[in-house]
């Protein structure tokens, strides 16, 4: 016990020592064992899946899409992994989906924005619960702005934008979002199991200068939600200054209502409130949950805003006739497309939300919306790797299904030897999932796989 007291910061264990729910003994020993948890939530839209290396051990209880496992696979030889079957998440951050249920319920045909997103997990559970909506996801790094983009689009959602811009940006999208979710940059204490990285970056100044700093990308960001919406905090820290001390500070600067999560008591999640204004926030420490430290409030939006973001033309690119043709005669797509020109590649968008979109690139750097069909060539149709992706109906063009190994050289880029009768474009999946485009021509079988995202040659010969 010893060890473990020098290695956690000293100053963290007594800041914690007045915290609801934080025992010390336990909380150390916790990170002494560092028993690793490993868990993943399953894409509702390709849950059909049955030969995954995954040795599901139970359902986590706040979340029904969430699962544990007994032990921690090597994901990059799962080939479902790459096909965005599912998606690696630590339990406790999908505690977001039952506050979405408790508040939101069935009326899920909202606008969101996550506004921190990458990588990607709490935008990729955003996107499933909203599917009759309209998510932004918005990440300020650009290099991992890149990395929400590839998330994003092995998940497969339509109804996604995903934007690279700073906090503030969002001013002029004023009264726009119904939900905002700020899983805001912090200190990362909640991690230390997890990375041990953590640990030394840790130093009160940083937790000081976090806390500033979440206040500010809140206050950059409030104007642009809706007269009753719901804004969502949370960090993966275990600091007061944090997460209860913004929660006061939130209440004092806006015109917000605390909204309180129903629990059950074998969750082991504890409720605390606010030292000046009583608002709820919900603490999961690693001790008490199946899951590592993590801090999660919300709070609903009252009063009237007098002002909505305005409609502003914008140069979307509409496709030519002929290429409006070709497209139409590769895919079968219904009266609710919406398809406009991105760098001479036709993507699609859910037509109810086309204004939305042009609102939203009028104000907004945008990396992806919807999902890229193809660019045209001559009188073909060079199909994307986000449509092979994508929940679009595909299923009238033909396909093979791969065994694992055939599955992993063509993630790596490979040849991938299969018969094929017949020349032109083909799907390939794995047990039943999309994994990506081949095109048999005469003598060879083209692999077209993202070779960006490939499984790299080292990698498939251990």
């Amino acid at each position: 016990m010893h060890y473990l007291r020098f290695v956690i910061p000293q100053q963290l264990i007594q800041s914690l020592q007045n915290t609801k729910g934080f025992k010390e003994d336990s909380f150390l020993e916790t990170h002494q064992s560092n028993t690793p948890i490993t868990s993943i939530r399953i894409n509702p839209n390709k849950s059909n899946w049955s030969k995954s290396l995954l040795s599901i051990e139970s359902k986590i209880p706040w979340c029904n899409w969430g699962r544990y496992l007994t032990e921690r696979p090597s994901f990059t030889f799962d080939p479902l992994f790459h096909a965005g079957a599912y998606y690696v998440q630590e339990a406790s951050s999908m505690f977001l989906l039952q506050i979405l249920q408790q508040i939101i319920g069935e009326d899920t045909q909202k606008k969101a924005l996550d506004l921190c997103a990458a990588p990607g997990g709490k935008s990729t559970l955003l996107a499933s619960y909203f599917a009759n909506g309209l998510l932004v996801s918005n990440e300020v790094i650009k290099q991992r702005a890149s990395v929400l983009v590839e998330n994003i689009t092995k998940w497969g959602s339509d109804n996604v934008i995903v934007t690279n811009n700073d906090p503030k940006d969002f001013k002029k999208l004023s009264n726009f979002f119904d939900v905002i979710v700020i899983d805001a940059p912090c200190s990362g204490s909640g991690l230390f199991r997890k990375d041990k990285n953590a640990i030394d970056e840790w130093s009160q100044d940083n937790v000081n200068l976090c806390s500033q700093r979440q206040q500010r990308i809140i206050a950059d960001t409030i104007d642009s939600l809706s007269d009753d919406g719901l804004l969502i905090y949370s960090t993966c820290s275990y600091s007061k200054q944090e997460n209860e001390d913004v929660l006061d500070w939130i209440k004092e600067t806006f015109d917000l209502e605390s909204v309180q999560i129903n629990l059950v008591d074998e969750w082991g999640i504890i409720e605390t409130q606010s030292d000046l204004h009583n608002a709820f926030g919900y603490r999961f420490y690693p001790d008490k949950v199946k899951g590592e430290g993590f801090f999660i409030a919300a709070f609903k939006k009252n009063g009237e805003s007098e002002i909505s973001t305005k409609f502003k033309e914008t140069i979307l690119s509409k496709p030519l006739k002929n290429e409006l043709e070709i497209v139409n005669n590769f895919l079968k797509l219904n009266d609710d497309s919406y398809l406009f020109k991105q760098n001479e590649f036709i993507r699609f968008f859910p037509k109810e939300y086309q204004i939305e979109l042009q609102i939203i690139a009028s104000y907004l750097y945008i990396k992806k919306a919807g999902i890229e069909l193809g660019i045209v060539k001559g009188k073909d149709l060079i199909p994307s790797h986000e449509l092979a992706m994508s929940f679009i109906d595909i299923n009238h063009l033909p396909y093979f299904d791969l065994n694992k190994e055939q599955a992993l050289q063509y993630l790596g880029k490979k040849e991938v030897n299969i018969d094929i009768n017949s020349k032109g474009w083909a799907l390939v999946k794995f047990d039943g999932v999309v994994l990506g485009w081949i095109k048999a021509l005469q003598n060879r079988i083209n692999n077209y796989y993202p070779i960006e995202w490939r499984i790299l040659k080292d990698n498939l010969n251990k």
